[in-house]
């Protein structure tokens, strides 16, 4: 069975921010792959500006310890500098 829980994440970096953003999400794969709770991570750029993350969790708790990680925490500190809007 695949894992059960997810997040979609939709981010819309500042236009002259995406560069950065785009720097951000590319650092963050081995993050993600050294949570074990991670099943997978991904993020995918759809326009110059438009982000998209998809991440899925074998359990709640394995999903909250994501959500408690490094690249919520990344994205929560450089937000007001990097996004045009909450993701």
């Amino acid at each position: 069975m695949s894992p059960p829980y997810a997040f979609v994440v939709r981010l819309e970096a500042k236009p002259e921010r995406a560069a950065a953003v785009a720097e951000l999400l590319g650092g963050a794969l081995p993050l993600a792959e050294a949570e074990p709770g991670t099943a997978a991570w991904y993020a995918a750029r759809i326009s110059d500006s438009t982000f998209w993350i998809f991440d899925t969790f074998a359990s709640t708790e394995d999903r909250q310890a994501h959500v408690e990680g490094p690249i919520a925490a990344a994205l929560a500190e450089r937000a007001d500098d990097l996004l045009a809007s909450p993701p």
